[in-house]
């Protein structure tokens, strides 16, 4: 890992993603719903005051309080009702724009097993 930093990055985005989830799983189970693409992931550390506003938030959803930059220090994309599912979580990768290959190749919730 040490002398692949590139893949290194990809692997923690890919594992950020996977606790954004769990996160997100949570907040469905205390509120009925996730969060809106207007509310974004930032209602998983702090309550939405517009949209829909959740009943039961009564707590920072992810560790820390913080909400995670993907490892090339960019914003996850996150869309709600997603294309793909209920949401879309995305990475852009190290050029940090959609598409491209190899390591500028995007990240997506609905493509990690």
């Amino acid at each position: 890992v040490i002398d692949r930093p590139d893949e290194a990055r990809q692997i923690k985005a890919q594992s950020d993603i996977k606790s954004l989830e769990t996160a997100l799983r949570l907040y469905k189970l205390d509120n009925g719903h996730y969060p809106t693409t207007d509310q974004g992931l930032q209602a998983l550390v702090v309550k939405p005051s517009t949209g829909q506003i959740p009943n039961k938030w009564n707590r920072p959803y992810l560790d820390k309080g913080k909400l995670p930059k993907d490892p090339w220090g960019n914003d996850f994309v996150y869309l709600s009702p997603g294309l793909h599912g209920d949401y879309d979580i995305i990475c852009y990768g190290a050029d940090g724009v959609p598409g491209g290959d190899s390591f500028d190749k995007d990240i997506n919730s609905w493509e990690i097993e």
